[in-house]
């Protein structure tokens, strides 16, 4: 009674010979049976409305299916990748109009300069001119003679497979503008970024087309910070080592092998007191927003090499934790060869939005430089570094 109410489901019509007084199967329905003598698939409600459309539902849906699959092999991007992909495109393909650009107001600026110098002689004389040329001074600071210290910075860039993109990209700036801070200090020390052979440095062999071949003072090796460590020991020695001026002025009796050799890093129980002649000091080129915890200092330990940190809460009083970028650390280390006080020194580096302010040093302080090894960006922004023409690198800009 109950197949009689139920309507049975009609077979999928076939062209083929024997198929034609097939027995027809139930399918779906409660109880149906299937042969297993037969090689005939089992009919659906779908085949008969197929069958019933000539066949144009199956080539849909064959059509539907393929796209589908063609859609999953394709990689999949999100549209805020898809869009920063763009915008890196367009930065890359603009690159020569950038460096035309500048060259036209590098040339605009030295014109206007001649007139304003011909037109001050025109007026007042050789004491006109001295004068124009004493307002412009500050802005020729920076191009002033700096001194080579017997002091070797690395910078240990042995952790490029721990860094995403754009914690490399953050780091490649940080590095640019370690190098124009060491080139234009007026105690400046030598300079090595060791483990340089992996993605970053492709990046700085394409994107940044390889303006660091144009670099002055400073190394690029294939090795690690130990072996970079030693040869530094040797680039310290003779006339071309450096000279014991400004911090180093009264240490004469200073020789090679006084010298040390000392790892960055916060977890260090040590605390840096000062910077010693012919010493080497490492520090950690890793962006990481704290993922890889103490890995600086695990690694220094594992060398066998002294590890210090820097007496931040000795002499600053911080509105919260502090994480310090590559360059800043650089940057406080080559101020304390210029002013001899740490205090100053971090008040010039530290961004004045971090709230860090002066206090008493007092010895056993509490560091809040407790977090992570020594780098973290100070922001998430994927930037490119300044081109320039000349030898000087510029500072990282935030274009995309």
């Amino acid at each position: 009674m109950e197949d009689e109410e139920r309507p049975r489901k009609y077979p999928k019509l076939s062209n083929e010979e024997g198929q034609e007084h097939s027995e027809p199967t139930m399918t779906g329905a409660v109880g149906s049976i299937p042969h297993e003598d037969t090689a005939q698939p089992t009919t659906t409600q779908n085949d008969v409305a197929t069958v019933a459309n000539g066949g144009n539902e199956a080539q849909s849906e064959g059509g539907q299916q393929n796209a589908g699959e063609s859609k999953d092999d394709a990689p999949k991007i999100s549209k805020n990748q898809l869009k920063k992909l763009r915008r890196r495109e367009q930065w890359d393909a603009q690159r020569e109009q950038r460096k035309n650009l500048r060259k036209e107001k590098t040339a605009a600026k030295k014109q206007r300069r001649r007139e304003a110098l011909k037109e001050a002689r025109k007026e007042g004389g050789q004491e006109a001119v001295d004068q124009l040329l004493q307002t412009w001074l500050p802005n020729r600071q920076k191009f002033k003679k700096s001194t080579l210290l017997p002091i070797t910075l690395i910078v240990d860039c042995g952790y490029d497979d721990l860094m995403l993109e754009k914690e490399r990209i953050s780091l490649s700036s940080q590095l640019t503008r370690s190098y124009s801070d060491n080139r234009g200090a007026p105690f400046r020390a030598h300079m090595v970024f060791s483990s340089f052979n992996k993605l970053l440095k492709e990046r700085f062999d394409t994107t940044l087309a390889k303006v660091y071949n144009n670099w002055k003072g400073i190394r690029f090796m294939d090795e690690d910070f130990a072996h970079a460590a030693e040869q530094a020991k040797e680039w310290m020695q003779g006339p071309k080592g450096g000279q014991l001026a400004g911090m180093f002025a009264d240490k004469t009796d200073a020789s090679p092998e006084d010298g040390e050799i000392v790892y960055l890093s916060s977890d260090s129980p040590n605390t840096l007191t000062e910077l010693k002649p012919y010493s080497t000091y490492i520090i950690g080129g890793l962006v990481d927003k704290n993922r890889h915890k103490a890995i600086c200092y695990k690694t220094a330990v594992e060398k066998g090499i002294k590890t210090a940190k820097l007496p931040i809460g000795d002499y600053i009083q911080m509105a919260s934790r502090q994480v310090l970028a590559t360059n800043h650390v650089v940057e406080i280390m080559i101020r304390w060869l210029e002013l001899g006080d740490w205090g100053e020194a971090f008040m010039k580096v530290i961004p004045r939005r971090k709230g860090g302010t002066l206090k008493d040093s007092e010895p056993g302080s509490e560091d809040p430089y407790q977090g992570g090894d020594v780098v973290e960006a100070d922001s998430d922004e994927e930037s490119e570094p300044v081109e320039r023409d000349d030898d000087e690198a510029a500072a990282p800009s935030t274009n995309p």
